[in-house]
Protein backbone atom coordinates (compact mmCIF):
# COMPACT_ATOMS: atom_id res chain seq x y z
CA UNK A 1 0.00 0.00 0.00
CA UNK A 2 1.30 3.73 -0.86
CA UNK A 3 2.33 5.86 1.86
CA UNK A 4 -0.42 7.88 3.54
CA UNK A 5 -0.89 11.28 5.72
CA UNK A 6 -3.34 12.86 7.75
CA UNK A 7 -3.75 16.35 8.46
CA UNK A 8 -4.38 17.81 12.51
CA UNK A 9 -6.34 21.40 11.56
CA UNK A 10 -7.50 22.70 14.82
CA UNK A 11 -8.41 19.61 16.60
CA UNK A 12 -10.23 18.32 13.33
CA UNK A 13 -8.42 15.38 11.98
CA UNK A 14 -8.45 14.69 7.80
CA UNK A 15 -7.30 12.36 5.91
CA UNK A 16 -5.67 9.99 4.60
CA UNK A 17 -4.05 11.40 1.95
CA UNK A 18 -1.08 10.25 -0.60
CA UNK A 19 1.74 11.75 -1.46
CA UNK A 20 0.63 13.53 -4.92
CA UNK A 21 -2.15 15.20 -2.56
CA UNK A 22 0.41 16.27 0.03
CA UNK A 23 2.17 17.81 -3.02
CA UNK A 24 -0.67 19.46 -4.07
CA UNK A 25 -1.68 21.14 -0.82
CA UNK A 26 2.01 22.03 -0.09
CA UNK A 27 1.34 24.13 -3.95
CA UNK A 28 -1.94 25.40 -2.56
CA UNK A 29 -0.22 27.08 0.12
CA UNK A 30 -2.74 24.62 2.18
CA UNK A 31 0.48 22.23 3.99
CA UNK A 32 2.93 24.40 5.55
CA UNK A 33 6.15 23.36 7.56
CA UNK A 34 4.37 23.15 10.67
CA UNK A 35 1.64 21.91 9.43
CA UNK A 36 0.18 18.96 12.44
CA UNK A 37 0.69 15.91 10.14
CA UNK A 38 0.78 11.94 10.94
CA UNK A 39 1.85 8.82 8.99
CA UNK A 40 -0.85 5.84 8.51
CA UNK A 41 -0.24 4.19 11.57
CA UNK A 42 1.16 6.77 13.68
CA UNK A 43 -0.93 8.13 16.38
CA UNK A 44 0.77 11.02 17.19
CA UNK A 45 1.41 14.31 15.00
CA UNK A 46 4.61 16.43 14.18
CA UNK A 47 5.10 19.16 12.15
CA UNK A 48 5.60 17.95 8.42
CA UNK A 49 8.99 19.10 7.70
CA UNK A 50 9.94 16.77 10.39
CA UNK A 51 8.80 14.03 7.51
CA UNK A 52 11.64 12.63 5.64
CA UNK A 53 9.28 12.32 2.97
CA UNK A 54 7.64 15.42 2.97
CA UNK A 55 10.61 17.73 4.04
CA UNK A 56 11.94 18.60 0.57
CA UNK A 57 8.69 20.57 -0.14
CA UNK A 58 9.71 22.75 2.45
CA UNK A 59 13.26 23.74 1.55
CA UNK A 60 14.54 27.11 0.41
CA UNK A 61 17.21 27.83 -2.17
CA UNK A 62 19.95 28.20 0.38
CA UNK A 63 18.94 24.62 1.44
CA UNK A 64 19.25 23.30 -2.33
CA UNK A 65 22.30 21.74 -3.61
CA UNK A 66 24.08 23.78 -6.68
CA UNK A 67 20.62 24.95 -8.04
CA UNK A 68 20.97 26.43 -11.57
CA UNK A 69 21.50 30.35 -11.22
CA UNK A 70 18.75 30.88 -13.72
CA UNK A 71 16.21 29.27 -11.98
CA UNK A 72 14.06 31.72 -9.26
CA UNK A 73 14.05 30.42 -5.81
CA UNK A 74 10.95 28.78 -4.65
CA UNK A 75 8.47 30.90 -2.90
CA UNK A 76 7.75 30.35 0.98
CA UNK A 77 5.05 28.34 1.73
CA UNK A 78 2.51 30.66 3.54
CA UNK A 79 0.92 29.41 7.18
CA UNK A 80 -2.41 27.96 7.86
CA UNK A 81 -4.95 30.27 8.99
CA UNK A 82 -3.96 33.87 7.73
CA UNK A 83 -4.61 36.96 9.55
CA UNK A 84 -7.47 39.29 8.33
CA UNK A 85 -4.09 41.78 7.61
CA UNK A 86 -3.72 39.17 5.01
CA UNK A 87 -5.70 41.03 2.10
CA UNK A 88 -4.53 41.41 -1.51
CA UNK A 89 -5.66 44.31 -2.98
CA UNK A 90 -9.54 45.03 -3.84
CA UNK A 91 -12.48 42.48 -2.98
CA UNK A 92 -12.34 39.44 -4.72
CA UNK A 93 -16.04 37.86 -5.62
CA UNK A 94 -16.40 34.33 -4.47
CA UNK A 95 -18.97 32.05 -5.60
CA UNK A 96 -20.07 29.54 -2.26
CA UNK A 97 -21.45 26.37 -2.42
CA UNK A 98 -22.45 23.83 1.07
CA UNK A 99 -24.49 20.83 1.27
CA UNK A 100 -25.16 20.95 4.71
CA UNK A 101 -26.85 17.76 6.28
CA UNK A 102 -25.79 17.41 9.77
CA UNK A 103 -27.51 20.39 11.44
CA UNK A 104 -28.90 24.53 10.68
CA UNK A 105 -27.07 26.33 7.88
CA UNK A 106 -27.88 29.88 9.87
CA UNK A 107 -24.51 29.64 11.88
CA UNK A 108 -22.60 29.41 8.27
CA UNK A 109 -24.84 31.46 6.30
CA UNK A 110 -23.96 34.29 9.43
CA UNK A 111 -20.22 33.21 9.23
CA UNK A 112 -20.60 34.16 4.97
CA UNK A 113 -22.07 37.35 6.20
CA UNK A 114 -19.29 38.37 8.08
CA UNK A 115 -16.43 37.86 5.79
CA UNK A 116 -18.03 41.06 3.37
CA UNK A 117 -21.51 41.41 0.89
CA UNK A 118 -23.27 38.64 0.40
CA UNK A 119 -26.01 37.73 -1.33
CA UNK A 120 -28.40 34.07 -0.89
CA UNK A 121 -29.05 32.66 -4.48
CA UNK A 122 -30.04 29.49 -3.73
CA UNK A 123 -31.29 27.17 -0.71
CA UNK A 124 -27.01 26.50 0.05
CA UNK A 125 -25.41 28.50 -2.31
CA UNK A 126 -24.08 32.52 -1.79
CA UNK A 127 -22.22 35.04 -3.57
CA UNK A 128 -19.46 37.09 -2.20
CA UNK A 129 -17.62 39.92 -2.09
CA UNK A 130 -14.75 40.33 0.31
CA UNK A 131 -11.34 41.21 0.24
CA UNK A 132 -9.93 37.83 2.71
CA UNK A 133 -8.24 35.19 0.65
CA UNK A 134 -10.06 32.24 -0.35
CA UNK A 135 -7.94 30.22 2.14
CA UNK A 136 -9.63 32.62 4.75
CA UNK A 137 -12.86 32.35 3.70
CA UNK A 138 -12.56 28.59 3.64
CA UNK A 139 -10.98 28.09 7.15
CA UNK A 140 -13.77 30.31 8.59
CA UNK A 141 -16.31 28.04 7.34
CA UNK A 142 -15.20 24.85 7.87
CA UNK A 143 -15.49 25.52 11.73
CA UNK A 144 -19.38 25.95 10.92
CA UNK A 145 -20.04 22.74 9.05
CA UNK A 146 -20.51 19.03 10.66
CA UNK A 147 -18.35 16.06 9.97
CA UNK A 148 -20.58 15.05 7.01
CA UNK A 149 -21.33 18.99 5.50
CA UNK A 150 -18.91 19.36 2.06
CA UNK A 151 -18.40 22.92 1.16
CA UNK A 152 -17.22 24.80 -2.36
CA UNK A 153 -15.69 27.94 -2.91
CA UNK A 154 -14.73 29.43 -6.25
CA UNK A 155 -12.92 32.61 -6.74
CA UNK A 156 -13.68 34.06 -9.68
CA UNK A 157 -11.65 36.86 -10.09
CA UNK A 158 -8.57 34.48 -9.60
CA UNK A 159 -9.37 31.49 -10.80
CA UNK A 160 -8.84 29.44 -7.66
CA UNK A 161 -11.45 27.12 -5.73
CA UNK A 162 -11.03 25.57 -2.59
CA UNK A 163 -13.06 22.45 -1.12
CA UNK A 164 -13.91 20.38 2.11
CA UNK A 165 -14.81 16.90 2.71
CA UNK A 166 -15.39 15.45 -1.19
CA UNK A 167 -13.14 12.49 -0.15
CA UNK A 168 -10.03 11.13 -2.02
CA UNK A 169 -11.21 10.63 -4.81
CA UNK A 170 -13.19 13.81 -5.29
CA UNK A 171 -10.44 15.56 -4.13
CA UNK A 172 -8.05 14.16 -6.74
CA UNK A 173 -10.27 14.55 -9.68
CA UNK A 174 -11.36 18.54 -8.85
CA UNK A 175 -7.48 19.02 -8.04
CA UNK A 176 -6.20 17.35 -12.04
CA UNK A 177 -9.20 19.64 -13.45
CA UNK A 178 -8.41 22.66 -11.47
CA UNK A 179 -4.55 22.67 -12.57
CA UNK A 180 -4.85 21.81 -15.67
CA UNK A 181 -4.04 25.15 -18.13
CA UNK A 182 -7.05 26.32 -20.10
CA UNK A 183 -7.25 25.22 -23.70
CA UNK A 184 -7.84 28.40 -25.54
CA UNK A 185 -10.11 27.93 -28.00
CA UNK A 186 -11.10 30.04 -31.35
CA UNK A 187 -14.22 32.04 -32.10
CA UNK A 188 -15.72 28.95 -33.43
CA UNK A 189 -15.66 27.09 -30.31
CA UNK A 190 -16.10 29.51 -28.08
CA UNK A 191 -19.47 30.05 -30.32
CA UNK A 192 -20.70 26.56 -30.17
CA UNK A 193 -20.41 26.59 -26.25
CA UNK A 194 -22.30 29.44 -26.30
CA UNK A 195 -25.14 27.81 -28.25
Amino acid sequence: MAESWTISVGGRVYGPYTLEQMQGFHAENRLADHSLIARAGEEQFHPAIEDSELAPLFQTASDQVAAPAAEPAPAAPHRFGRSETDVAGPPAHFVIVADIKSGSISSLEEEIFNLGQAHRFMPQAWVLSSEASINTIRNALVQKLGKIDTLFIVDAAHDKAAWFNFGPESDTRIRRMWSRPMEHAGPEKRAVRRA
